[in-house]
């Protein structure tokens, strides 16, 4: 079950409730910012707090966490004496080295899949490999955001969705268009660049011939 959460209020030290009324945080309490992810979960299982989140377009931001001030500091304190120990330092480095394992093969993977859905033909075979290098050095890092560090879909649909992705703004004057404000527009443009760019992977794929000022390959040349 889903944890009740507040939107941020019209004044400073106030929260909106999921019906839109205004409450006023009780006093004594203060608002632990994100950051650090085991204060404030060790915060919310103290006990009283309220979870702030606020909602812009269709992703949720978590905006912290209003809780009581001395709970807060104690528990900042306790853990500040536990991170100071060396066993914590042994167990931190031990985990950075199983991500930096779990990282570099998830890269490995997702270049493998980008080349395997590119699937150019030999003529090709070498622009394949710098493009699925391109397309992974900007998508696969950690906190990147894009579409790549997704776990809702399969590996392959986020290749396919980071190459069409990297196109858009690699090979057409996307960020440089200026589309009219109205609802669904943005969307189409997408999807009508999105069109494109799978219409020129396409000859790639057949081993169409395709002169060297091809968008794609101007693209990469300023990349590499």
């Amino acid at each position: 079950m889903s944890e009740a959460a507040y939107s941020p209020g019209p004044k400073p030290n106030t929260v909106k409730n999921k019906d839109g009324e205004v409450l006023t945080v009780p006093d004594g309490w203060i608002l632990l910012l994100p950051g650090d992810a085991a204060l404030t979960r060790r915060t919310k299982a103290a006990g009283d707090h309220w979870l702030v989140k606020e909602k812009k377009g269709r992703r949720t931001f978590s905006r912290g966490v209003w809780a009581p001030q001395m709970t807060v500091e104690r528990i900042r304190e306790e853990l500040a004496a536990e991170r100071a120990t060396e066993g914590f330092a042994k167990r931190q480095q031990s985990a950075a080295r199983r991500r930096d394992k779990i990282q570099a093969e998830y890269v490995e993977d997702f270049h493998g899949a980008v080349v395997s859905y590119l699937g150019f033909h030999q003529d090709y075979g070498e622009l394949a490999q710098q493009m699925a290098q391109a397309v992974t050095d900007h998508a696969t890092p950690v906190g990147s955001g894009t579409v790549a560090r997704t776990k809702r879909i399969p590996v392959e649909q986020r290749a396919e969705a980071a190459v069409i992705a990297w196109m858009r703004h690699q090979t057409t004057g996307y960020d440089s268009m200026v589309i009219q404000r109205v609802k669904g527009k943005r969307r189409e443009v997408r999807r009508m660049l999105a069109g494109r760019s799978k219409e020129l992977l396409s000859r790639y794929r057949s081993g169409a011939v395709i002169a060297d000022d091809c968008p794609l390959q101007l693209a990469l040349r300023e990349s590499a």
